[in-house]
């Protein structure tokens, strides 16, 4: 059974096990809590984490993904400087490990852990054999102290991945970023569509490859980042295009760009829904919705138009 590939740590650490998909409040607390206490133990910070989804390789449920791993990764370390990201590949090997041999493995002879920080759910090893209580044992076998935190929480409850997917589902894209403490965010490249939107004077960019879960279809005012760099807002439509009887996509008519963005890479930030999909009577009665849904989006976001565009 092949070694998971883990970067070695040298230096005594603490580590922090968990997907941490979203990288939300709760996350953020609790990684801050665990730089502090690195900080005060003069050990290391290490987050360890996992690629795929272990729900993905072990052939459960599908998930989605709130973050895709470039993404999560540069959030975790910006929250602090001295934080080390180790990802770990999650396959079949690795889940077929025994808690001990997870322990002695990874934390101990990858990772010279001193300090072990988890969910206080987390399970690990072989058919999640292992719970806090194991940890704990091990730990004093092995020479680190192991400590469960509880995550941040609100009058629904803990702050957690799956209540941000359920936001999305309904399309409270304004709740899902309670949560995160961010907007949520997809990022695609844009492609090709049917280039209809330019023949009615709402030219839109229609992206493919996106990997994060996207909110339930409608339409959406959102931020636009062509790489890093901020382009404006947007008219995003997800889902099916009733009117013209085309199949799910999602399209952003980015507010005053002139431009071609064919095989640009651009994320999108959700700032709130304007509504549901409409099947429109005719595409003259399709322009006036998109006027609206445009002027609601400047609305929303106070960005006065910047030149003239087709009236409702």
């Amino acid at each position: 059974m092949a070694d998971p590939v883990v970067p070695p740590s040298p230096a005594p650490s603490l580590v922090v096990l968990g997907n941490f998909d979203g990288v939300h409040r709760g996350h953020q607390a609790v990684l801050r809590a665990a730089c502090e206490r690195a900080d005060t133990l003069g050990l290391l910070p290490v987050v360890l984490t996992f690629h795929p989804h272990p729900a993905a390789v072990l052939g459960k449920q599908f998930v989605q993904v709130l973050t895709a791993l470039p993404r999560k990764v540069a959030l975790i370390e910006r929250l602090s400087p001295r934080i080390e990201v180790c990802v770990v590949p999650f396959t079949l090997d690795l889940a077929h490990r025994t808690a001990e041999e997870f322990v002695e493995l990874i934390l101990v002879r990858q990772l010279n852990a001193r300090f072990v920080l988890v969910g206080e759910n987390f399970r690990f090893g072989r058919g999640r054999e292992g719970d806090f209580a194991r940890l704990v044992e091990l730990g004093r076998a092995h020479g680190f102290e192991a400590h469960a935190e509880a995550l941040l929480g609100d009058e629904t409850g803990p702050l957690s991945s799956s209540r941000v997917r359920e936001l999305l589902l309904q399309g409270d894209v304004e709740g899902a970023e309670r949560i995160l403490g961010r907007r949520h965010s997809v990022t695609g490249r844009v492609g090709h569509g049917d280039h209809r939107g330019r023949t009615i004077g709402f030219p839109t960019a229609n992206l493919h490859d996106l990997t994060e879960a996207l909110p339930s279809d409608g339409v959406y005012v959102a931020r636009v980042l062509g790489g890093t760099v901020p382009m404006g807002y947007a008219v995003v439509n997800i889902g099916e295009r009733p009117t013209v009887d085309r199949p799910r996509t999602i399209e952003a008519y980015v507010l005053d760009f002139h431009g071609d963005l064919y095989g640009a890479q651009l994320t999108l930030e959700f700032v709130a829904r304007l509504r549901d999909t409409t099947k429109f009577g005719s595409l003259d009665e399709l322009k006036a919705g998109i006027a609206r849904d445009v002027a609601e989006a400047r609305r929303i976001v106070h960005e006065p138009p910047a030149s003239s565009e087709p009236s409702p």
